[in-house]
């Protein structure tokens, strides 16, 4: 090879004879473009030095997502930067275009903490009605899958019919992110989400491209005013709950969700507090526990009209209280909700955590009602 090759043209070379061989190379080939557009990529390569690095990698911290206008990710010019390492390795030991590699003096951009977003139970039910009602019915499939399974995009995108045994309760993935095969038991929701698609003999579970599915997963977020939860998120959520079963040990885990290491592993799991709380607790007054449990503050909102007020407890249809004075709905509301868990908990009927509801309310509005202590004045009356 040319021993005065640019950047430019080694990364092309790269492209063409390794990134080529490789399971993310859409992905390589993006970052490639990134790097091929700055004004590093015109230097020969062998002159390329330690300081243009730097220099590249601090004016890629400071552009601005062209998605998000966000500024760009550590984590993605970390990325960059180990392509461009490994290029320079490549290049100097097997194609002789330079001597040194100037990426190994330079700092990386600080790793950011691995992301702990948990799906909180009422964003859980905002996405299901949506999907639930969706003119794709693949989009609900596709969500109750990642909960359920702990699949990547990719891997459930990918899913082929040949590859599903509905007698054995398993999905056979050939091809997985870090190479190797792995089947993946299927629960009776994961069965009911592959079977409502309409079982085959052969072919792809879903017709979704990557980029449709990503843009249909963005604009239900926006539609349903969700924050900052990707879609990959909900592999963290299906790994916490898995090991919130406590019924299975962290290789069984590491099996089903594909993790070759166990401490990436270990920060795709975030457990609830409140789980932890109950173990520490253990069997002491159990009773008790489960009584106290339930006797927790309800979000609610008070309307007044011309006959008085109203108090309504949001993650209920039935419960509320009415009064000539605001004070008095609300003491009224206290004991509509205590009379209603009290019954629950008796005839054990199911009861919903709190902040739950679906119905749309003005958070300025929303106040805690609690069933046995004294009320905080609410923020705001609904007229």
């Amino acid at each position: 090879m040319d021993s005065f090759m640019t950047l430019a043209q080694t990364l092309e070379t790269y492209r063409l004879k390794v990134s080529i061989q490789k399971k993310g190379y859409s992905q390589e080939c993006y970052r490639i473009a990134q790097l091929l557009r700055a004004p590093i990529a015109s230097k020969v390569c062998r002159e390329v030095s330690s300081p243009d690095i730097a220099s590249y990698r601090d004016a890629r911290l400071l552009d601005l997502n062209s998605n998000t206008g966000k500024p760009i990710s550590a984590a993605t010019v970390r990325l960059e930067m180990s392509l461009l390492s490994n290029v320079f390795d490549i290049g100097r030991i097997e194609w002789g275009v330079c001597e040194t590699n100037p990426v190994t003096n330079v700092r990386k951009p600080k790793s950011p903490p691995g992301r702990d977003r948990r799906l909180l139970p009422r964003e859980e039910r905002l996405i299901m009605r949506y999907c639930h009602h969706h003119k794709n019915r693949e989009l609900y499939s596709l969500v109750v899958l990642a909960i359920e399974t702990a699949m990547r995009q990719g891997e459930l995108l990918n899913l082929a019919w040949e590859h599903i045994n509905l007698r054995n309760r398993t999905a056979h993935l050939p091809e997985t992110k870090n190479g190797t095969q792995r089947d993946v038991p299927l629960s009776l929701k994961a069965r009911e989400a592959i079977m409502r698609m309409g079982a085959k003999t052969r072919g792809k579970v879903f017709t979704y491209t990557s980029n449709g599915f990503k843009s249909s997963w963005r604009y239900m977020m926006i539609r349903l005013s969700i924050e900052n939860l990707h879609f990959h998120d909900l592999r963290h959520e299906a790994c916490s709950r898995l090991f919130e079963l406590n019924t299975l040990d962290i290789m069984e885990i590491a099996a089903i969700s594909g993790h070759k290491s166990l401490s990436m592993l270990k920060r795709y799991t975030h457990l609830k507090a409140s789980r932890l709380v109950k173990k520490l607790e253990g069997n002491k007054s159990r009773g008790q526990q489960v009584v106290l449990n339930h006797l927790v503050p309800y979000p609610a909102v008070a309307s007044e009209s011309s006959i008085g007020f109203t108090v309504k407890v949001l993650d209920f249809d039935d419960v509320h209280g009415v009064g000539y004075t605001l004070d008095a709905a609300i003491k009224a509301a206290q004991d509509a909700l205590l009379r209603h868990l009290m019954i629950a908990l008796r005839d054990r009927i199911f009861i919903p955590d709190p902040d739950q509801y679906l119905e749309p309310v003005n958070d300025e509005e929303i106040f805690l009602l609690d069933p046995l202590n004294t009320f905080i004045e609410p923020a705001r009356i609904t007229a």
